[in-house]
């Protein structure tokens, strides 16, 4: 009974992921369809995260002094409101304009979402609940693309804007898992008696905080390029879209089938070796999609590079929550938020860049790079003892090396006093 919020909240999120997911590739078949070149699609990939990078601060900012569930319909409603319109925009300037609305929404519903899960589960259950969490998102996922290219078919101008209508339909279903999702007296307690916000700069300063910064956009950056970039190499290989819509769930099948086994994982491996060499090995296989393989090993690359990814979200969320002030979780998580939109803002606009001088192909290269050196740094950060990214994180006591407040004792050991709720 316990757990039934975060299974309805898993459940909403698969809802809006897949809306998401679904709406992605809609939206780069529908501007190949008004007359999108590899450029013109960086530019709208980008345009999705644009506005997330200047709202999620101020949304983790208001979320730490208050109630996360108030962000979960606002960002339904514009997911929903995004896709829908997204559909209709007769100009690559208007679908670049509702592409960030619907980016709005994603960062809202996963900003409140985020902080909900930090706020009501124990330090001992994090990584589960944070990698349970995550299985939504892969779910919707699996679900979007496969849905996706079945709706384009062959007719990527009205298949597009069908595919977009549905996705807002499926988008709106997730409003039906929120009902009391967070108790009325859910608010954090401290909101009430500490009213000076954490500078960012110290939130920053944290250990651990930038490693999982970075960890996160780079996983991100690979999802979100694979996502829109996948329908162009298939038109470039003649890959029918159906087929790109299959390998793209095929990857994420794969990130829920890492998310199931990853607490059997960190007990073997630590967080530190297990981030390492899965992003190690995504960077690898993000490289080897830029040469001309058959459809099979295109899969078979696809597969392992979806198990790869699935780790480094939610060891990221886990690392960043862990490391954060307990009063600046929200804010935290916000600025982890932020660094991924930049990623998807930056990553897209480079691919562009570098797809129009040296191909289709080039930005998997890229890629392939910026998950080297996430691992580089994952490796750096996770040196020695009780460090946010070592083994020991994965105890409810933090380890030896926790970071300590002005109260005394390790902060890990301050969360684990709060009450559950």
């Amino acid at each position: 009974m316990k757990r039934y919020w975060l299974l309805r909240l898993v459940i909403a999120f698969g809802f809006a992921q897949a809306a998401v997911s679904m709406a992605r590739p809609a939206v780069s078949y529908r501007a190949l369809s008004l007359g999108a070149d590899e450029r013109a699609i960086g530019v709208i990939a980008g345009a999705y995260a644009l506005l997330p990078l200047f709202a999620a601060v101020p949304l983790g900012r208001r979320t730490d002094r208050g109630r996360c569930a108030p962000l979960l319909p606002t960002g339904v409603v514009l997911i929903a409101g995004g896709c829908a319109l997204s559909g209709t925009a007769g100009s690559l300037a208007w679908t670049a304009a509702w592409s960030g609305v619907m980016g709005l929404g994603h960062l809202c519903f996963v900003i409140g979402a985020q902080s909900l899960v930090a706020r009501r589960s124990a330090p001992a259950e994090q990584d589960r609940d944070f990698g349970h969490f995550t299985i939504g998102a892969s779910l919707g996922q699996l679900v979007g693309p496969v849905a996706a290219g079945l709706l384009v078919g062959d007719a990527p101008g009205r298949g597009g804007t069908l595919a977009l209508v549905v996705s807002a339909a499926v988008a709106a279903v997730a409003l039906t898992s929120l009902w009391r999702v967070e108790q009325r007296d859910a608010g954090p307690r401290h909101a009430r008696v500490e009213r000076d916000a954490v500078p960012v700069h110290r939130i920053l300063r944290t250990r651990g905080v930038p490693a999982g910064i970075f960890v996160s956009l780079a996983v991100l950056s690979a999802t979100d390029i694979l996502t829109a970039y996948l329908p162009v190499v298939g038109e470039q290989r003649s890959i029918p879209p159906a087929t790109v819509g299959l390998l793209l769930s095929l990857r994420a099948a794969a990130t829920i089938a890492c998310r199931l086994v990853m607490t059997p994982m960190l007990r073997l491996l630590g967080r530190t070796a297990l981030l390492t060499v899965t992003c190690l090995l995504a960077g690898v296989l993000c490289a080897g999609i830029a040469l001309p393989v058959p459809v099979w090993a295109l899969a078979a690359m696809l597969a392992v590079l979806g198990f790869c990814l699935g780790a480094g979200q939610p060891l990221s969320m886990t690392t960043v929550v862990r490391a954060a002030p307990q009063e600046a979780r929200s804010t935290a998580l916000a600025l982890r938020l932020t660094g991924n939109r930049l990623g998807q803002v930056a990553a897209p606009a480079s691919a562009g860049l570098v797809a129009g001088v040296a191909g289709t192909a080039a930005p998997f290269v890229m890629l392939g790079a910026l998950l080297l050196a996430a691992a580089g740094l994952g490796a750096r950060a996770g040196r020695g003892t009780g460090g946010p990214l070592g083994p020991e994180a994965t105890a409810p006591g933090g380890g030896a090396g926790a970071p300590t407040g002005a109260a005394g004792g390790t902060r890990a050991a301050r969360c684990g006093t709060r009450p559950r709720r």
